[in-house]
């Protein structure tokens, strides 16, 4: 974990949000389990499944990856079992254990039901993912609703998202907050006129805390319990 000195919190107006969209992956789970799944376990099973070294396998993977990124395939299972000729979602199955919450995050949504805050998880996560992290976390209990974006046909990063997001999840972009360790999702948003955006600068526990200017930015979300436990400011 990065011991870099985190800097002062943003203030948000709780009184001005109503509704909190909050992605999964690196922002209330642990990156550490995505990035060790797709860059060390899939690389050595497709290795065994095709003969090759571990070194091959990732010469192999990583051009694939990259042509596809920030598109819906990039995050789907079933394209990349079909790709790939390994059932994904089984492979997944054999390293849930490294599926983690982040520190605070039970404790942020529980503040944000308390303030009477809506609490929406907005991925692009497949829906067998969720699943199998809904059921190794249980944090669903912790949220209003669950929005899978292949349920959309568009990722977060595509305009459109958003225009399909407001169809089934109507939301006021002035009072929603939307938190997310991805720079091109959050900057969808801000283009959408989502008002409150937050990053997530750690999403990889194991990773330095990376420097972000663009966007109001923490490491955890014990730096915003204060002011959301405060109570309304009016």
């Amino acid at each position: 974990m990065s011991t870099a000195t985190p800097a002062t919190a943003p203030i948000f107006d709780w009184d001005a949000i109503d509704t909190v969209f909050l992605d999964m992956d690196g922002t209330l789970l642990d990156l550490y389990f995505d990035n060790h799944f797709w860059l060390e376990h899939v690389p050595k099973r497709f290795a065994e499944k095709s003969g090759i070294s571990l070194d091959a396998a990732k010469d192999d993977l990583m051009p694939r990856y990259r042509r596809i990124q920030g598109t819906l395939d990039w995050y789907c299972v079933d394209h990349w079992s079909r790709e790939l000729g390994l059932d994904i979602a089984l492979l997944k199955s054999e390293v849930e254990h490294l599926i983690a919450v982040h520190p605070f995050v039970l404790a942020f949504l529980d503040a944000l039901a308390a303030r009477g805050k809506r609490r929406v998880l907005v991925t692009n996560a497949h829906q067998k993912s969720i699943d199998l992290k809904m059921q190794r976390t249980r944090l669903g209990g912790h949220l209003e609703r669950v929005v899978c974006a292949h349920d959309l046909a568009l990722p977060k990063e595509a305009p459109e998202f958003w225009h399909k997001l407001q169809q089934i999840e109507p939301f006021d972009p002035a009072r929603t907050l939307f938190a997310d360790d991805n720079l091109d999702v959050l900057r969808s948003a801000r283009n959408y006129g989502l008002r409150w955006l937050l990053c997530i600068t750690e999403p990889d526990s194991r990773k330095p805390r990376r420097d972000v200017d663009e966007f109001p930015a923490i490491a955890r979300f014990s730096e915003l319990l204060g002011q959301l436990r405060r109570g309304p400011t009016r």
